[in-house]
């Protein structure tokens, strides 16, 4: 289980968490989603020690994190836990397979052989070998995925990660996640796509200013309990 409890985190005197409380299991997916400026993406950095939070505990299996630390140097919980972003950092003059390898080769003995059942998992034959500016942005999101997973996360952390892609392409990676699911792998993903969250999550945490204003499985898109849960989910219906 990765946990966070009573998460709190400023900038320059800006509250943005508020007393987050959040579980990830292992083999289930949270879907995390919520207005614009709501700390959706400061909460996912603090759950996977990017940004340390300024008071709280995270708990990963046996280890545990209490804020603000006591010490300057911990151990941090990577590969285990590891997170991809929209903006994916693949290095331009590397190929999409030399990006995937690269932080493996310290990290996985048997990386290129799971590099063969991602290339399978995510369809990448046709371009594995491409550089990122001869590939889509749903091949460059493909990749980013299986740069992650060849580390052997025991969780993912995933922010935005289709927000650029069309409805087929988003489509396609996000049927992925099943795959991972099944696998056993925790999966936060911060996410826009509500048909998607109504379908594959098993808890949805909606977070808004800084607090989660209301969380539950996907029942709760069809019978939210709070008026701002019901307010957000109309104005997404519009947008759509």
């Amino acid at each position: 289980m990765l946990s966070g409890q009573d998460i709190y985190k400023s900038f320059a005197g800006n509250h943005v968490l508020k007393g987050v409380d959040i579980k990830i299991a292992p083999g289930e997916i949270t879907c995390l989603i919520g207005p614009s400026s709501g700390g959706k993406t400061t909460l996912l950095r603090a759950m996977a020690l990017l940004d340390y939070p300024d008071q709280g505990r995270i708990r990963f299996d046996d280890r545990q994190y209490d804020f603000p630390l006591k010490e300057e140097n911990i151990a941090p919980p990577w590969p285990q836990i590891t997170a991809v972003f929209q903006s994916l950092f693949l290095w331009p003059h590397l190929t999409l397979r030399e990006n995937i390898m690269l932080p493996a080769r310290q990290r996985n003995a048997k990386a290129q052989e799971d590099l063969k059942g991602l290339i399978a998992l995510f369809e990448m034959e046709s371009f594995i070998d491409n550089f990122p500016n001869e590939a889509s942005v749903g091949q460059r999101q493909r990749a980013a995925l299986a740069r992650a997973l060849i580390l052997n996360p025991e969780y993912i952390l995933m922010d935005e990660i289709t927000s650029a892609l069309d409805v087929e392409q988003t489509a396609k990676i996000l049927t992925k996640l099943a795959h991972l699911k099944q696998r056993g792998i925790g999966i936060l993903l911060i996410t826009h796509q509500l048909g998607f969250t109504r379908s594959a999550a098993d808890q949805i945490i909606f977070l808004e200013s800084g607090k989660v204003a209301e969380q539950g499985g996907p029942e709760i898109l069809s019978n939210p309990k709070t008026q701002r849960l019901r307010q957000f989910l109309s104005l997404a219906e519009l947008a759509a």
